[in-house]
């Protein structure tokens, strides 16, 4: 099997890797079409960087996997959701989500700074400038780099 490897975006006041601990969720919400179209490519195995947003300390702070394949998104649908599209339809979804399972906490946050200075990276699409998409690929060799970061001071991933 192949796995490939992705990064979700999320702000932690609105969804964190604590609450992804709870419970998997749906991915849902994602209106740009790149990102709708790289979930729906993932496959169940898929391994995910959590990366918090728009909080005090950016960066990596977990791994997540995919446990389920891209199945429309039900709030398009929802005229009360924040992500209703009124040109989306049963029978024409638009967007797309899957499902997400918490695997690990890293022992600290992989910051931003961190994985801007740190060689191999420098084509990660996170660290591209204009690169705001909350799903995003990420490459296998830039995979293990993270996660070796990851194990630096006493981490245990």
């Amino acid at each position: 099997m192949n796995v490939a490897y992705w990064l979700f975006k999320s702000e932690p006041l609105v969804f964190s890797l604590t609450d992804l601990k709870k419970e998997p969720t749906d991915w849902s919400g994602v209106r740009n079409y790149q990102a709708r179209n790289f979930m729906m490519t993932m496959q169940v195995g898929d391994q995910g960087f959590f990366y918090h947003s728009n909080t005090d300390v950016i960066g990596i702070v977990g791994t997540v996997e995919v446990v389920r394949t891209a199945y429309p998104d039900h709030t398009a649908l929802d005229p009360l959701s924040d992500y209703y599209d009124p040109k989306a339809t049963v029978e024409k979804p638009i967007w797309q989500m899957v499902d997400i399972a918490f695997r690990s906490a890293f022992p600290r946050t992989i910051t931003l700074l961190e994985l801007r200075t740190t060689p191999g990276l420098e084509a990660m699409p996170l660290l591209q400038k204009g690169s705001r998409l909350s799903v995003q690929p990420v490459s296998a060799e830039q995979w293990e780099i993270v996660c070796a970061l990851s194990r630096k001071n006493g981490g245990q991933n």
